[in-house]
């Protein structure tokens, strides 16, 4: 079941931030092409400020992924509620602010971002600041809304709405440059509406009765805000990173190449976050699925995760790696269309990007793991080395002793430094080599059961549960349990096991998978079911005279404890029962 979500997951994740990306990536195109290299460099001088919109939103919908996807461990519906509420309200604050501010701010930001204080390259920076900023609060809340839509399920809705967004941007930016010439501030209105356009797809869901997540203002405390910005800091050191990357790149190709340079970096840049949609994509899938898995104490779940991680880092980063290498001097070619200098530094840049893109997925996986097992001052850490210390200091080695070629060396250089760095930590900490026994997610030694306090197993027909049931009853057996409680926890299973095949399997006529997970843990004894079926809450459905309903009636009166949620596509419930 965990190979499958992720394959979906990460399939959703990488094709959303891809085409998210392409906004930018498009506007970019479209200004080489009919607006110039200078105007190239003004899109490289603003690109710090609108990193910052996205650092905002990135650390909401991290903390968004962290907050709920510990309460859906937990089966908490109200807790995940609560996360949406402040989530919502939080969005909606920040970006109006953030809007406000660039408005009023923006020829002052714009010298302080390398464009002087007059001449064309200012006054294109300050326009393209100005009507990229008019989109905030849909650019934000765009990025808050995502995990939520896929923990609701939603993948086909989060396409719909970034395949819109990009079909917008596309069609607004050429009617900017050939109908309307509106120049900078044209190309970043642009971007604004196209992210409007997704934002109003998006709520389609969230506004209706479908809608799993309730907004609430009794919900919104401190104590939950605290709990967001905590859990979403790690985010904001990454974009941070990613910021003071960007100026510290344009000042020193400045001071190298001018603004030929500056305008080559903005190809890489534009091309290279692009491609990072696959680091994009398994450091989300990592972060959610890493904080249910982590709140379930589920150890082998979480080893059987990254390791999957780390085969789709390689796999995804040699494709996207070769695409880059080959096709250089046609994405180069997008955004300067005259051969010279420029051009010729962009194909070099890009190829050489390339050959960080493996050990950026696999940092990306690490990092956001951290987050959600609880390490958030490690990631912290991670994010200012790989984002900003290690490039930077390798940029600055490498570019002033070799130019430009010796500057592009910032990215690949970068993230397998980075690797090593984490190796090192590792090793440290636990004394162990890093891919042994899971020692690269650096849990503690008592997390979790042991191997022999566990029973999982899979059950895909009628004919696997009575067999799944008798396994289980003699597994508590062996526990000490008396056979009172073991039969009961044998009968929760073929109770549950029965209802969900019976009822859940038979729907749709597709092919459905029912995992069932037994913890023994000191006096209790934790049971939880995961299928892949329709929702069902079998907590609340419980009707007098239901002949259907008699099991789950059954079931409930022996569990001490019971929760339920609905994430991912997945039922999921936990039953506790005491011990004897």
């Amino acid at each position: 079941m965990i190979r499958k979500l992720v394959r979906q997951m990460l399939t959703a994740q990488i094709f959303s931030a891809l085409t998210v990306s392409l906004c930018l990536l498009i506007d970019n195109i479209m200004i080489g092409r009919f607006l110039g290299v200078q105007s190239l460099a003004a899109y490289s001088a603003a690109n710090p400020v609108l990193l910052v919109i996205g650092a905002l939103g990135t650390m909401l919908g991290a903390g968004v992924q962290v907050v709920c996807s510990r309460s859906l461990g937990r089966g908490s519906q109200e807790e995940t509620n609560a996360g949406y509420s402040a989530a919502i309200a939080l969005t909606a604050g920040f970006s109006l602010a953030f809007m406000v501010l660039v408005l009023l701010l923006r020829s002052p930001i714009a010298t302080a971002m390398g464009a002087g204080s007059e001449g064309e390259l200012y006054v294109q920076t300050k326009d393209y600041m100005a009507g990229f900023i008019l989109g905030a609060p849909a650019s934000m809340g765009a990025l808050v809304l995502v995990p939520f839509l896929q923990m609701a399920g939603q993948s086909g809705l989060l396409i719909a709405a970034v395949l819109s967004m990009t079909v917008a941007d596309v069609a607004l930016d050429l009617l900017n440059v050939l109908v309307f010439h509106g120049g900078m501030f044209g190309m970043g209105l642009a971007s604004s509406l196209s992210y409007y356009i997704a934002l109003i797809i998006s709520l389609f869901y969230f506004l209706s009765r479908k809608c799993v997540f309730r907004f609430s203002r009794r919900l919104i405390t401190r104590a939950k805000i605290a709990e967001l910005f905590k859990s979403g800091v790690p985010a904001v050191f990454g974009m941070a990173s990613s910021v003071v990357l960007v100026f510290a790149m344009n000042r020193l190709l400045k001071g190298i190449n001018g603004e030929t340079a500056m305008a080559a970096f903005a190809v890489i840049s534009s091309i290279g976050n692009a491609a990072c949609c696959i680091n994009t994509g398994v450091g989300g899938v990592s972060l959610t699925l890493s904080g249910i898995f982590f709140n379930e104490e589920d150890r082998s779940s979480l080893k059987e995760l990254m390791a999957l991680l780390f085969r789709y880092a390689v796999v995804l980063g040699l494709a996207m790696g070769a695409v880059l290498v080959v096709g250089a001097p046609l994405f180069a070619g997008l955004f300067i269309s005259e051969e010279g200098a420029a051009r010729e530094m962009a194909i070099l840049g890009l190829r050489m990007y390339a050959g960080g893109l493996i050990a950026c997925c696999i940092n990306n996986a690490l990092k956001n793991a951290y987050q959600a097992t609880g390490r958030v001052g490690l990631t912290e850490i991670l994010s200012l080395v790989e984002g900003a210390i290690l490039p930077t200091v390798v940029a600055l080695i490498f570019g002033l002793t070799m130019g430009t070629t010796g500057a592009w060396l910032y990215f690949p250089l970068g993230e397998i430094l980075t690797v090593v760095c984490i190796g090192l930590l590792v090793y440290v900490k636990t004394k162990k080599a890093p891919w042994k026994d899971g020692a690269y997610l650096l849990l503690k030694p008592d997390f979790g059961v042991t191997p022999e306090n566990l029973l999982e197993a899979d059950i895909y027909t009628m004919e696997e549960v009575a067999a799944v049931s008798e396994k289980a009853r003699r597994f508590c057996l062996r526990h000490g349990q008396s056979p009172k409680v073991s039969s009961h926890i044998a009968l929760c299973i073929e109770e549950m096991a029965s209802n969900t095949i019976q009822h859940g399997f038979s729907q749709d006529g597709k092919k459905h998978h029912l995992s069932v997970r037994i913890l023994h843990k000191k006096n209790d004894w934790v049971l939880r079911f995961r299928d892949d079926c329709g929702a069902f809450d079998p907590v609340h459905y419980v009707l007098e005279g239901d002949q259907d309903a008699l099991g789950i009636r059954l079931v409930r009166a022996m569990a001490r404890e019971a929760s339920y949620t609905y994430s991912l596509n997945l039922n999921n419930l936990a039953l506790k029962l005491n011990a004897e």
